[in-house]
């Protein structure tokens, strides 16, 4: 069950990942679309939030589980591997989870009622706002998800 999990957040992870482009080229559009076309640079702002929402929400997660997101390893590189392996569970058992956790019990209720709205952005009336909220909750599943698969991780094999 762990290892579908895992093989599911990653799968999950690696798309997100490709939401940088879209992202970068709405970016790069708005200003052409403003100052050229004349129109859609703010519908391109709206897409250019929803989807670096999302991406955000995922690479979170991806920076936790490539031991690049909050790693203060300047000292624990010098504990033994038995240490880090506690130190790893015990975060994810008092930080992760919990924090997780609080994030979907405080958050449900407004994201519920946004995405039963489908709400709109405010300064455009466009469409989509209400995805941005639920990035929050995606962003807080993953890593109740990788928390999870952080305490129960078997042991690497001594060497």
């Amino acid at each position: 069950m762990l290892r579908l999990l895992d093989h599911f957040i990653e799968s999950i992870l690696a798309a997100a990942k490709w939401l940088a482009l879209p992202v970068v080229i709405l970016l790069f559009l708005q200003w052409p679309l403003r100052t050229l076309v004349g129109h859609y640079s703010r519908e391109a702002n709206d897409l250019g939030q929803w989807l670096f929402a999302i991406y955000v929400a995922a690479a979170i997660t991806a920076a936790t589980r490539a031991k690049t997101h909050l790693a203060a390893d300047t000292i624990s590189r010098n504990y033994s591997d038995a240490t880090r392996q506690w130190l790893a569970r015990a975060g994810a058992l008092f930080g992760l989870i919990p924090w997780s956790i609080i994030v979907l019990v405080t958050s449900w209720s407004i994201v519920r009622n946004s995405t039963l709205l489908l709400e709109r952005f405010a300064d455009t009336n466009n469409p989509g706002y209400f995805i941005v909220k639920l990035a929050l909750l995606l962003l807080a599943l993953l890593v109740l998800a990788e928390g999870v698969i952080e305490l129960f991780r078997p042991a690497p094999r001594p060497r």
